[in-house]
């Protein structure tokens, strides 16, 4: 037997919580083995920039709840979500610099509480959760595990190392264009973003945007427990998703039946799609064939329409000037546009320009993606597998430094992240599952998409696949 900082890394949650409960190891004892291996791993690479492990301490040797993840050391994104007494930046570098203490809990992070998770810090986000990689001028880069030249994705960056590296087993991200799934295929885990409204954003965001929070794993089976803890509506919730019929955890192992998949292979608006994702996409369904799946080429028509993408970016930039205007309450003035990154001063800006037509256009648009593209799954469609990236992990600096071209990193962002954006419009459920890498050792997510509510149906094969093709002991260079 090792240290159990050794002992217990690479242990999912459950197996974790396990410990606890049975009395073999207490909840400060995996809090203090979670420090360890942070401080041993995070210099390298920068995944959690807030820490709090007297509070953490304080938690675990309290009464804590009994719930399904009991004693197991956990991370909060640092982005959006507000934690009663503890600072949140949103990845700003003005508000590094302020250190805001939140006055509220929002309810999710009240359900993680519950659920016995102890949260140690904060991980990285970039600035407002915008690109795909997590690199900002308040913290600078947070780094990939596998190989720490390329990024971790983005925007749960930081909580996709954390999780890869084995300094915690499971921790919260948010995904509003492909934010949990990005870092997912990236760092070679689980990701799941739920159906829209299937995890309330209550008291202070709204359901019917474009984004959700959820986590990264290393399990399916995590993350399916971990959804029956949090999937719980909140007063006043916009849209709420309709409840399953039995617990998520239930559906691990279930046999989902043979199954009609669409696969698509190639890049839907045109342009060429990277060897290493079309090889991870066509093995991902022939593993779904030997399961007895039916796998043909396949996939929504509206996946191919140009024009989503303009109405989808006025939606983005509306929320980049939201976003600014939060910092402005947080720090109580005006935000000054040398303490906005770039990327996102000029979207706020261009958002300016929009009008309330406009912004209703877009809305509309996004209405009529999200029905022309469901009703994919309602003609008889069980399942949408595609890759979950255009490209293999990029290099740190990629989508970062372009000097006068504030604007180029997102515009590049679109050939990194061609698959994910449409089922944050689509309200529906997807899943990134770490079935493939490359020959240069970096880790290639695959995505499964179901219709919405049918996240019942993404554990069923997410778990056969896990069985049939176990990731659990591919972890990156020591």
């Amino acid at each position: 037997m090792g240290s159990i900082a050794d002992d217990t890394r690479w242990l999912d949650a459950t197996a974790q919580a396990e410990l606890v409960a049975k009395g073999e190891v207490t909840a400060l004892e995996l809090t203090e083995a979670a420090i360890e291996r942070i401080e041993a791993s995070d210099e390298s690479l920068n995944a959690v920039v807030i820490r709090w492990y007297d509070h953490a301490r304080d938690v675990a040797q309290g009464d804590l709840p009994d719930g399904p993840f009991t004693g197991v050391p956990f991370l909060l994104k640092d982005l959006w979500s507000h934690y009663e007494g503890q600072v949140l930046t949103n990845g700003n570098q003005a508000l590094k610099a302020a250190q805001p203490v939140s006055d509220h809990s929002i309810d999710l992070v009240k359900h993680f509480n519950n659920s016995g998770l102890v949260t140690l810090g904060r991980s990285s986000s970039p600035e407002f959760g915008t690109l795909p990689v997590t690199e900002t001028e308040a913290y600078g880069a947070t780094r990939n595990p596998w190989n720490p030249d390329h990024t971790c994705g983005g925007s749960s960056g930081g909580a996709g190392a954390a999780v890869a590296s084995g300094m915690v087993p499971i921790a919260h991200a948010s995904d509003g264009g492909g934010s949990i799934r990005i870092p997912a295929s990236c760092c070679g885990l689980v990701g799941l973003k739920p159906s829209q409204g299937r995890v309330s954003l209550a008291p202070d965001r709204s359901e019917t945007g474009l984004g959700i929070d959820f986590c990264v794993s290393r399990s399916v089976r995590d993350s399916a427990t971990l959804l029956d803890a949090v999937a719980i509506p909140g007063v006043g919730d916009t849209i709420i998703a309709p409840p399953p019929t039995r617990s998520y955890a239930q559906e691990v192992g279930a046999d989902p039946g043979q199954l009609t998949i669409g696969m698509l292979d190639h890049l839907p608006l045109g342009g060429e799609l990277h060897a290493d994702c079309v090889d991870a996409v066509r093995s991902a369904a022939a593993m779904l064939e030997a399961l007895g799946h039916a796998v043909s080429p396949g996939f929504p028509a509206s996946m191919a329409d140009p024009t989503i993408t303009s109405k989808f970016l006025a939606m983005w930039a509306g929320g980049r000037a939201a976003a600014v205007n939060g910092l402005a309450a947080q720090l109580g003035r005006e935000a000054l546009e040398s303490e906005v990154e770039p990327v996102n001063w000029v979207q706020a800006e261009f958002a300016k320009q929009l009008t309330a037509v406009d912004y209703s256009d877009a809305l509309q648009g996004v209405l009529d993606f999200r029905r022309a593209t469901q009703s994919w799954w309602a003609e008889g469609n069980d399942l949408l597998l595609t890759p979950t990236l255009g490209m293999p992990p990029l290099p740190i600096g990629e989508l970062y430094a372009h000097g006068d071209e504030p604007i180029a990193p997102l515009a590049e962002a679109a050939a990194f992240v061609p698959f994910t954006p449409a089922f944050n419009t689509s309200g529906q459920p997807a899943i990134s599952l770490p079935l493939h890498w490359s020959g240069d050792g970096l880790p290639i997510g695959v995505q499964l998409v179901a219709a919405y509510g049918r996240e019942d149906l993404l554990f069923q094969v997410a778990s056969q696949l896990e069985a049939a093709h176990p990731w659990a002991d591919r972890r990156p260079p020591q």
